[in-house]
């Protein structure tokens, strides 16, 4: 094959590869330049340079002009340099074109090796570009094998991976199947780019959403966030930037189509559409659906809401085993703490009765504070004077005052549970069976009753025998 071939064989390469064309010339370079030092040793001095018209690698050579040469391969004379550049000095390099053919099989073999070595990298390192700008999108693959803990997902130009805990519990796949997963992220690697995929990532959920609702990518549907418990239930929030247009309905689909779509991909998983609400109280109620809320007390140091709903609503409230108020709280980005409104109001009562119970305390002033959040004892003993004087338009020394006495109250009350959890456990028995003189029979140990047990049912036929000789 000629050199001047060279650019025509470049170009195949960069397309079957997918290699950028300067990578590879970059390539055949540093190959020339192995082969080069390889043939001549580490003191020649080279450039290599692509002629893009002719499509030729030119590779020269620089020798020093010295009065005398004592290493004709590195250095030439005044005379010779002269023929190659009339103006030329002693010191100065002079660059002379290379016959590529005398490098011999031995720099040609480097240069091969070299070649190959630089390809592998070149291609390893556009194959991980190419999936690190697709990160974040779903991709689609076909299984290669699974083992125990992961999936291998043939990609074409990769393989990815999806671990055990990307996978949807109950999902099986066999040799074959076509698998759609989302790109969680691209790590690089000796071995070649591994790519991770994930079926259980939220973010899936939301693509899946794009590539069935028309309107998400027109960008009138915004979809907010979204959270799930993969492979059971999941909940997403969107708005519209349309008052024209119902988000909900646009992402439930004519008779449930666009949504179902979703759902068969997940294999069942049920999927809450709730309207997003920029009022965050009025958001956790959408997401707490279809449960009544009659109140919302929200803590914003801690970033905490007490819900408080009807006794018959509290169990919806919080689903089964606590699924949708986890979710709710995922989606809202809120610590929730569901309460019946019974629990509420004798949490309120005890709470309110605290209060009372302090020597400067009046049933108005009470109710002021109730009015100012201050529920208990404990709110009262972690204010300053001045802000419960300005709340309560009451003076320092009366604010200071209250604030004494709830912390007494407080005080006193860990002092009495301490007090508790002092008494040895034998002598809190004693005193408990001291003092209730009814005693339900304590349940002997096993070993016990199986003893007493075999013994009555010896004696019995001892019994039985006196019996009939009785009767005899």
């Amino acid at each position: 094959m000629l050199i001047t071939d060279m650019k025509r064989v470049i170009e195949q390469v960069s397309r079957d590869k997918g290699i950028d064309f300067n990578v590879l010339v970059k390539a055949l370079e540093e190959a020339l330049r192995s082969a080069a030092k390889k043939k001549f040793g580490n003191k020649i001095d080279i450039e290599i340079q692509y002629n893009d018209e002719t499509g030729e690698l030119e590779v020269f050579q620089f020798k020093e002009v010295v009065e005398e040469v004592t290493e004709p391969a590195f250095q030439v004379d005044m005379e010779e340099g002269q023929e190659l550049d009339p103006e030329c000095e002693i010191g100065d390099l002079l660059g002379t074109k290379m016959d590529t053919t005398t490098f011999g099989r031995i720099a040609a073999q480097s240069a091969k090796q070299v070649i190959i070595q630089k390809l592998k990298i070149a291609e390893r390192d556009a194959v991980y570009n190419s999936f690190v700008e697709r990160q974040g999108e779903i991709i689609n693959g076909i299984v290669q094998r699974t083992t125990r803990n992961e999936i291998i997902v043939n990609l074409g130009q990769a393989e990815a991976v999806i671990p055990k805990r990307e996978q949807i519990p109950g999902e099986n796949y066999r040799r074959g199947d076509r698998i759609r997963a989302y790109i969680v992220k691209v790590l690089e690697e000796s071995r070649g780019p591994q790519v991770v995929l994930s079926r259980t990532h939220p973010a899936f959920l939301i693509n899946l959403f794009k590539t069935e609702v028309p309107e998400i990518n027109e960008g009138i549907v915004n979809i907010v966030g979204a959270a799930r418990e993969a492979g059971s239930r999941g909940k997403i929030a969107v708005s519209s930037s349309d008052p024209d247009i119902d988000p909900i309905g646009a992402c439930v689909g004519v008779k449930g189509n666009r949504v179902q779509s979703v759902v068969q991909e997940l294999k069942g998983e049920k999927i809450d559409i709730i309207p997003w609400h920029i009022d965050p109280a009025k958001f956790v109620c959408n997401a707490l659906a279809p449960a009544e809320v009659s109140r919302v007390i929200i803590d914003e140091v801690n970033h905490s809401m007490e819900v408080v709903v009807p006794d018959e609503a509290q169990s919806i409230a919080i689903g089964r085993g606590g699924q949708n108020v986890r979710l709710a709280s995922k989606l809202s980005g809120w610590n929730l703490d569901v309460k019946s409104l019974t629990a509420y109001e004798n949490s309120i009562q005890i709470g309110r009765d605290s209060l009372m119970e302090l020597p400067a305390m009046t049933k108005t002033l009470a109710d002021i504070l109730f009015q100012e959040g201050f529920f208990a004892v404990e709110d009262l003993a972690k204010v300053s004077g001045e802000e419960l004087a300005e709340v309560a338009g009451i003076s320092d020394e009366d604010a200071g005052e209250l604030i004494e006495q709830a912390k007494q109250a407080l005080n006193a009350v860990d002092d009495e549970q301490t007090a508790e959890d002092d008494v040895p456990k034998d002598d809190e028995t004693a005193e408990i069976e001291a003092a209730d003189p009814v005693v339900e029979p304590v349940a002997k140990p096993a070993g016990e009753t199986e003893e007493t047990e075999e013994t009555e049912e010896t004696e019995k036929p001892d019994e039985t025998e006196e019996t009939k000789k009785t009767e005899e």
